[in-house]
């Protein structure tokens, strides 16, 4: 058994919560999957999963949470660890870090669900030595977490990369054409997360045969926010990560689109001969924000 402390790890979802206990990704004691519906009674049914997991396998020292957003980042502010204005219906304003606070007595680590996915990466996945490194999750929603400069980008709210405008898809052959998000008019989650890929092919992404015309077109929309990552941020690597993304034939097209939208104007090697290793899959599949989590809460206990 490792030296390392015991720590529980909540990973928030607009689906599900994934909780777990265990003190690094070799030595996880225990996993549990709640629903994510109402605000008080998700985190009631993990608070009650973590007080078994306590009576089982003893005290933990702290707890990480890594939740979907918006989210309050900044400790001096009254709504700190609170979830803000999410499109999550019922759950905007809702304080996710005093119930626990309040239950278990212990240093509570809060970020979003795709910085804690990038530091676990960073730490023990595909993004090791990478900095800065980028972490896109395309599945519900679409998400991205940075690690710059030996931590994770913090500024006035934190990375909202789901949000990033891009053009409208050329001559779509989309049954309903129009992106979905609620606030913008074209941007790439209102394009590709699950629920706008369902209402705009009419058909859920894991439905669509491999040679289905949304492929390309979610290619090309996830090659025009990591064009703009790539002139903004100068990422080392880029992880793509997400149900969506688990569709084999995917990474290789946005690969050869982003080459073909940035048209030679980067002439570096990761995007030529190295752009296998620049924009890749997690290394730690689909553990990423888990493990992240956990990694928040070890960082809060220093």
């Amino acid at each position: 058994m490792s030296t390392q402390p015991l720590i529980a790890a909540i990973e928030g979802g607009g689906t599900k919560f994934v909780c777990g206990l265990g003190r690094g990704p070799d030595e996880m004691l225990a996993t549990h999957r709640v629903e994510t519906t109402t605000p008080d009674e998700t985190l009631d049914l993990v608070c009650d999963w973590l007080s078994q997991m306590k009576h089982q396998h003893g005290p933990f020292e702290a707890i990480g949470v890594g939740t979907f957003g918006p989210v309050d980042l900044d400790p001096q502010s009254e709504t700190y660890g609170y979830i803000t204005s999410t499109p999550k219906p019922g759950w905007q304003q809702t304080d996710v870090i005093t119930p626990l606070k309040d239950r278990f007595k212990v240093p509570v680590g809060f970020d979003t669900d795709v910085n804690a996915a990038a530091l676990a990466e960073f730490l023990w996945g595909a993004g090791q030595g990478m900095d800065p490194l980028i972490y896109i999750t395309v599945g519900t929603g679409v998400g991205g977490g940075v690690w710059v400069n030996g931590q994770l980008l913090h500024g006035a709210l934190h990375p909202e990369i789901g949000h990033l405008a891009v053009p409208p898809p050329l001559n779509s052959l989309a049954v309903n054409p129009d992106c979905q998000c609620p606030f913008h008019k074209s941007c790439v989650e209102g394009y590709v997360c699950g629920p706008a890929i369902a209402k705009r092919w009419g058909v859920r992404a894991e439905m669509l045969p491999v040679d289905h015309p949304a492929w390309e077109e979610i290619a090309d929309v996830m090659a025009h926010a990591l064009m703009n990552l790539t002139l903004t941020l100068s990422p080392k690597r880029i992880i793509l990560g997400g149900g969506v993304m688990a569709q084999p034939q995917l990474i290789p097209r946005i690969r050869g689109k982003l080459i073909s939208h940035l048209n030679g104007y980067l002439l570096i090697p990761q995007l030529q001969r190295e752009i296998e290793q620049y924009i890749v899959p997690p290394g730690l599949g689909s553990h990423s924000g888990l493990l992240g989590s956990l990694a928040l809460g070890r960082m809060a206990l220093q």
